[in-house]
């Protein structure tokens, strides 16, 4: 029988893994993806490239765990019940700007943009493992809306983009170009209010809860 890894040992592994992720990210933003060894990056996380290779057999592999981490909300709470639309964007709303100002993701971003024209892989990682599970969500969430009869849309899909749109077009997007683009926590609650207000009038039944 195969003893089973401590709590103390699956600590340490998890410890690990995070100094890995965490430095091959800098790397990756500092060197670019190509210029960026597995070497360096044991280095510079402080293991030995047994543990990393342990963990990360390939950069690929290495690479699409960062997008992993970095897509994974921090609140594993499942998407709202339907039946009040307002209060399901407002959650979904607040949900999506924590995860697009968390600490990593314009870097991530700006990784991919960088590398993509000779990298077109990471692109479609950061796509399929990143922004498409999180996208597809919220489009079930508003089809499950509109079954409630709580909206009325054609095209959950155009509607996820359009919503998830509006609050990244302010909050996420002018980082990519302005280094010091922060806004205040009040500017970007009320980014996610109009969003909000902009779906019910486009999208709100007359009458429904939360309309």
């Amino acid at each position: 029988m195969t003893a089973q890894p401590s709590e103390y040992h699956r600590r340490v592994a998890a410890q690990k893994r995070t100094a890995i992720v965490e430095a091959a990210t800098k790397l990756f933003l500092d060197s670019g993806y190509d210029g960026t060894s597995l070497a360096r990056i044991a280095e510079a996380a402080g293991v030995s490239r047994a543990t990393l290779f342990k963990q990360f057999a390939t950069k690929a592999a290495l690479f699409e765990a960062i997008v992993t981490e970095h897509w994974k909300a921090d609140d594993e709470a499942p998407l709202p019940e339907p039946g009040n639309l307002r209060a399901g964007l407002e959650a979904i709303g607040r949900r999506y700007v924590a995860l697009l100002t968390r600490p990593g993701m314009a870097a991530l971003f700006r990784i991919v943009i960088a590398e993509v024209p000779r990298f077109p892989e990471l692109g479609e990682t950061q796509f399929k493992l990143g922004k498409m599970p999180y996208f597809e969500s919220v489009r079930r969430y508003l089809a499950a809306e509109n079954a409630a009869g709580t909206a009325r849309l054609d095209d959950a899909e155009m509607a996820a983009t359009q919503f998830l749109g509006m609050i990244s077009n302010y909050v996420f997007w002018p980082r990519m170009l302005l280094a010091h683009w922060e806004p205040d926590d009040a500017a970007v609650a009320d980014a996610v209010d109009q969003a909000v207000l902009t779906m019910l009038a486009r999208y709100g039944v007359p009458g429904s809860r939360g309309a």
